[in-house]
């Protein structure tokens, strides 16, 4: 049995797609953080058979849960505070997203302005689709990496 031990603040990302952890350890940029990170690697899961989970020690409102919430609005986030969950957090597909994706339109001022921020916002959330703030090209990647 692996034992992995309790935060005193921070977040458990609980619930992400086996094999997926990677993915949103670099895409919330924990590696450029001073931080304790611990990821979980297909562990059992009873709902899901295997999942990977992260457990981030950091002060609370370092984390943008929008990305969370875009790459897959299924993962559970338990908020901890002085060695306790506070909050159980389920997440939604974020209204706005910025600098997440990127807009593959050639004629966007995103592809001309180097500097600007990439924006996109939900146009569609029954079929899950974002848009670029700028031109309206429709996002065509794959959130769930």
């Amino acid at each position: 049995m692996l034992n992995v031990g309790a935060l005193r603040e921070g977040y458990v990302l609980d619930h992400i797609k086996a094999g997926k952890a990677m993915t949103i350890y670099h895409d919330l940029q924990l590696d450029k953080l001073d931080c304790t990170v611990a990821i979980i690697k297909n562990a059992q899961s009873n709902k899901m058979g295997k999942k990977d989970i992260l457990k981030v020690e950091c002060p609370i409102d370092t984390l943008d849960l929008d990305i969370v919430g875009f790459i897959d609005h299924n993962i559970t986030v338990n908020i901890i505070k002085d060695s306790v969950i506070v909050e159980k957090r389920d997440l939604r597909l974020p209204k706005r997203i910025v600098n997440v994706i990127k807009c593959k339109n050639p004629r966007c001022i995103t592809s001309i302005e180097q500097g600007l921020d990439h924006i996109f916002f939900l146009a569609d959330e029954e079929k899950e689709v974002y848009r670029c703030m700028y031109c309206e090209e429709k996002y065509r990647g794959h959130r769930n990496k």
